[in-house]
């Protein structure tokens, strides 16, 4: 009988056997290895093309139902997509949101509860960054957190000027304030909106309340019109994606570390840098392209009309995908990259900083800001303080071309625009893989080695042009008298 029972159970638990065989070939692990990436980054996006299926849902059965419910389906199905990517490490979120929804009602509409919430969002952050840094870019729940962040200081800045007088409010500053009294679901909604919480974008919560209440929809009354618009993000975002997956194999940047690339020619280290520093940018384009069409499927992506009547539909855009490949300009690659998160920054750090009475000190402590939100790694700080460098460097350039009618004239000759345009975009993306060398490599230890690899190259080639460009305005650029007179 013994032996017939365990037979029984043998037999039984053989498709269980079978099953759980089944189970781990399928697992995320096995199939990140196969695809040559890592679980966590495979996490990241199944959860980032989740939203698409979450947003038809919200589409076509909440989207004009009670506000408390899509509050609710937002906080439940954002803290399901942190579970999932970081288990029960998302108590940070949830903490840092209930704390901050503390701190709005119990100091209100006061200066001390901006501080407060200021200090106390970037010290947990960068306490974050501090216990689980490693040399290299891992997936964590900082990730998210830094995204969490800015929503919320934005939160408490905006709460604020909803205290203020009118008057005394930009018409920006109008548009964002908020009025009423937040709830905690409606924080949570805010903080959790399942199209943004892993990697943005940003938006303001006035905005997010237009979506809730319906608003944000081309046809007043009814469901969006968006579904194509999304789509086409969407795609976009599928022909970057699988151009990254394509080359990655082929342009790694551990290979910037590798004795191979410092014993290659300098022409050579130059061109594959140029090249690593356009394509390593591809993996952002592709997420920000990705969850603009969930934001756009939902309506939050809805930003009124233009001139002639028709929906934009980029509200919650991060990339200018046009401008992004075709501009010869360091600031042009600014304008269509992150660009949410650099409006942010503009509408809430750089246009307070009014105060400080110069433009530069204020850019140059918004991209302190925008280095400390990112990680306490010091190539962070280096490639910002490259950023800040290059602009300026290329404010004067351009000053320079517009205010000499010689270089005016050289300029503007139509045979020589292409050959211009080459030399510009060659300059420029040289020198964003020679920043973003730092912004990717992390710890001094390993940007130091690349960089003296290329003789510092970057920082000679701009420093030198920012102690030489205002000599050459003065001897190019003929004073107001003698224009006059040649008038």
């Amino acid at each position: 009988m013994a032996s017939a029972t365990e037979g029984d159970v043998g037999i039984a638990a053989e498709p269980v056997t079978v099953l759980q065989s089944v189970f781990e070939e399928l697992s995320l692990n096995k199939l990140a290895t196969s695809l040559g990436a890592s679980e966590q980054a495979l996490r990241l996006i199944i959860s980032i093309f989740l939203g698409y299926p979450l947003a038809l849902f919200y589409r076509h059965y909440l989207f004009y139902k009670d506000s408390y419910l899509i509050h609710l389906f937002h906080t439940i199905t954002g803290l399901s997509i942190a579970y999932f990517n970081f288990g029960t490490q998302l108590y940070h979120s949830l903490l840092c949101v209930v704390l901050q929804f503390l701190i709005l009602r119990l100091m209100g509409r006061t200066i001390t509860a901006v501080l407060t919430t200021f200090c106390f969002q970037m010290i947990y952050l960068l306490a974050g960054y501090y216990y689980t840094a490693t040399g290299n870019y891992d997936i964590k729940w900082t990730m998210p957190h830094c995204v969490l962040t800015l929503k919320l200081i934005g939160l408490a800045v905006d709460y604020f000027d909803g205290g203020r007088d009118l008057n005394s409010l930009s018409s920006e500053q109008q548009k964002y304030a908020i009025r009423g009294v937040p709830s905690l679901l409606e924080v949570a909604g805010f903080s959790y909106f399942y199209g943004a919480f892993l990697v943005g974008p940003q938006f303001s919560m006035n905005h997010y309340m237009k979506l809730v209440q319906g608003q944000l929809s081309d046809i007043p009354g009814k469901i969006p019109n968006s579904t194509m618009p999304a789509l086409k993000r969407l795609s976009l975002g599928l022909i970057y994606l699988v151009g990254y997956t394509l080359l990655s194999p082929h342009i790694p940047e551990d290979y910037l570390l590798t004795e191979d690339y410092e014993n290659r020619p300098f022409w050579f280290r130059c061109m594959y840098m140029l090249i690593w520093g356009k394509f390593v940018l591809y993996k952002y384009v592709t997420c920000w392209l990705v969850t603009e069409g969930v934001c756009i499927l939902t309506g939050l992506g809805f930003d009124g009309f233009d001139e002639n009547r028709k929906p934009k539909w980029d509200a919650c855009a991060n990339m200018k995908v046009w401008l992004f490949e075709t501009t010869p300009r360091f600031t042009g690659t600014i304008n269509s990259f992150n660009i949410n998160t650099n409006a942010w920054v503009s509408r809430y750090v750089f246009k307070r900083l009014k105060f400080l009475g110069s433009k530069e000190l204020s850019q140059g402590l918004s991209l302190l800001f925008l280095a400390l939100w990112h990680g306490l790694h010091s190539g962070y700080l280096i490639c910002f303080q490259m950023e800040f460098l290059i602009v300026i460097v290329e404010r004067q350039a351009a000053s320079l071309i517009r205010e000499s009618p010689a270089l005016t004239n050289l300029a503007s000759t139509t045979v020589l625009q292409p050959f211009f345009y080459l030399v510009q975009q060659t300059i420029h993306w040289l020198f964003m893989g020679y920043s973003m060398t730092a912004f990717c490599l992390f710890t001094w230890e390993k940007w130091l080695k690349v960089y003296k690899s290329i003789y510092f190259l970057g920082h000679v080639f701009f420093l030198s042009l920012l102690v030489i460009l205002p000599y050459i305005h003065k001897a190019m650029v003929p004073r107001k008298e003698k224009l006059k007179k040649m008038e």
